[in-house]
């Protein structure tokens, strides 16, 4: 399986950016896909998830403002981010976890592949 992560960009605060994982190798409607960041000198963190039953989960920074989406036609998930804070700004990656649950959806290492980053930078 492969992950390739797009849409990332410059915006202003406030603004919007929808970032996309399209997949090869594999169909994403069956699979758990999440999102995670890193901004410079910091751990990478959970953004979104959406499980194959199309559960979603966020991490409390984000709620209310992203949302994780799939569009089965296009193998694609997608990440919609809006009210973009200057504190969103990192590389977003797309990940997949086989036998990705709940408890662990946080997990990094709990993913098994990775897309490459997609950079976002929230700047006035």
């Amino acid at each position: 399986v492969q992950l390739q992560a797009s849409g990332g960009g410059l915006v202003q605060p406030g603004g919007s950016l929808r970032l996309s994982c399209a997949a090869s190798g594999s169909t994403l409607q069956n699979l758990n896909i999440g999102w995670f960041r890193q901004a410079p000198g910091k751990e990478r963190e959970f953004v979104a998830a959406i499980f194959r039953t199309s559960t979603r989960h966020y991490a409390d920074s984000v709620k209310g403002r992203f949302t994780i989406s799939r569009d089965g036609a296009k193998n694609t998930v997608y990440l919609q981010m809006n009210s973009l804070k200057l504190e969103d700004t990192a590389v977003y990656y797309c990940a997949l976890g086989e036998r990705l649950i709940l408890s662990s959806v946080t997990i990094a290492r709990m993913y098994d592949y990775w897309g490459q980053g997609t950079l976002v930078t929230v700047s006035s």
